[in-house]
């Protein structure tokens, strides 16, 4: 491996670890909403429960778990991609 490979590699490994950073944020800040929306959906008073807006709540709470999900397989992703270029760096 010549020089400028060798360069490309640690620049795209260091730009990696800020993306796992970013990600991990985003993560942590996505699961802070989601508790959140399932506190404010639990304590719900009772005439309120089959509402729209509990309906609309439940949604955002789904949709919430799928994106921290998400977040979560990429930040794994990432980190593998890591480990990869670790190797060989």
């Amino acid at each position: 491996m010549n020089n400028a490979r060798r360069k490309a590699i640690a620049q795209a490994f260091q730009t990696l670890e800020q993306l796992n950073q970013k990600l991990e944020d985003i993560k942590q800040d996505v699961s802070d909403i989601l508790q959140e929306e399932q506190d404010y959906l639990d304590n719900m008073p009772e005439n309120l429960q089959m509402s729209e807006r509990a309906e609309e709540s439940q949604q955002f709470v789904s949709d919430l778990e799928d994106a921290e999900s998400n977040l979560e397989e990429a930040v794994s992703s990432i980190s593998q991609a890591i480990e990869n270029l670790q190797c060989i760096y």
